[in-house]
């Protein structure tokens, strides 16, 4: 990976971004787009936007979703601690005895995730995934009064935990679900900015805010750009790791490549020219099997208005929904250079009628 792409990457999952908090992540995001657009805007949703040759035709989109897990204060008590909510879906086993960043108007603030100690409890609560209730976060306060001067109901919340190189080109952070997507269509736009004399599709990088809470960025960008064209890029689930059964979910492993998505959400073309440009240019790709909706960008992107050609292209990930999230950086490199050559294969001639 390119130094100056790492530095991009490293900045996005440090940025703070939990659903519908994504202000940090998409300052970093805008700022590092403009050096290769034409036209970069953000829109009343708060999804970010850069355009490539926007007259060109047909219009593709490309969208990874800037927003990531995280926690919202609910309450402020009177001995100062904070009781919260959830912004996505977390395993509560995991998430007592973290360290935590309270984003704040005024500044971060640091805080712990507490809960009672294992001695005091019994042999059946210690069996027992906590309910939400029953946990909160210390920031050190003296009493509520002291907390509220530094914190205040609805601020986010994220884990404080960032990008490490693990092993090699192996990653670990929080938020590679899904500013690693962010990241890769950021750097698809930079390589095509680079053979813009090839392009003639109109190349559209989104960076789309609220997936976690229902994919709702991606509805509404995909409605205001009218592509003909949607590919969503997010991650998947690796399974070369313990206790994944590959009957179930099948076959995807960290290093051996993008994984191309085909059924019923992904248009049946798009899957095709996206293998083809895989053997083209020998990029090493892994499929996936998918009878249904995705649950991811790919949904929306597909049904939005009378319809679009959707594809979806995932970066298989470890531990995904954790503070942990590894993934290959050789994955990323590849998963731009895939996207890159598909669209600049694209042209007003290209059809995706099945």
């Amino acid at each position: 990976m390119r130094e100056q792409s790492r530095a991009f990457l490293e900045a996005l999952v440090g940025a703070p971004g939990p659903s519908g908090y994504e202000g940090p992540v998409r300052r970093v995001w805008t700022a590092q787009v403009k050096k290769h657009a034409e036209e970069v805007r953000v829109d009343v949703h708060g999804n970010a936007i850069a355009a490539c040759n926007p007259g060109g035709c047909p219009r593709v989109m490309l969208a990874g979703h800037m927003d990531e897990l995280g926690f919202q204060v609910l309450h402020i008590d009177d001995k100062g601690y904070l009781y919260f909510d959830t912004i996505g879906g977390f395993d509560l086993g995991i998430v007592p005895g973290r360290k935590v960043r309270i984003h704040t108007a005024r500044g971060e603030v640091l805080g712990v995730i507490g809960k009672r100690p294992i001695h005091l409890m019994t042999g059946e609560e210690r069996r027992k995934v906590p309910e939400q209730h029953e946990l909160w976060i210390d920031i050190g306060a003296k009493d509520g009064k002291e907390a509220r001067k530094l914190v205040e109901v609805g601020d986010p919340v994220t884990y404080d935990a960032n990008f490490e190189l693990l092993r090699r080109d192996l990653a670990v952070s929080r938020g590679f679900d899904n500013k690693m997507g962010a990241y890769v269509v950021a750097e698809v736009l930079r390589q095509v900015w680079q053979s813009r004399k090839k392009l003639r599709a109109a190349l559209y990088a989104v960076a789309t805010a609220q997936e976690e809470v229902g994919l709702r960025g991606a509805r509404t960008s995909t409605f205001g750009i009218d592509p003909l064209v949607g590919i969503a890029v997010d991650v998947t689930f690796a399974t070369d790791h313990p206790g994944m059964d590959k009957r179930k979910t099948g076959e995807m492993s960290i290093g051996k490549g993008p994984v191309i998505n085909r059924g019923a959400n992904s248009n049946p073309v798009v899957f095709e020219r996206l293998v083809a440009a895989a053997r083209r240019e020998k990029i090493p790709y892994q499929v996936c099997a998918e009878p249904g909706g995705t649950g991811t960008d790919a949904n929306a992107m597909q049904l939005s208005r009378a319809g679009v050609a959707a594809g979806l292209v995932s970066v298989p990930l470890r531990y995904m929904h954790t503070p942990v999230e590894l993934l290959s950086l050789k994955d990323l490199d590849h998963t731009v250079d895939l996207l890159a050559a598909f669209v600049l294969g694209i042209d007003e001639h290209t059809s995706f009628i099945p």
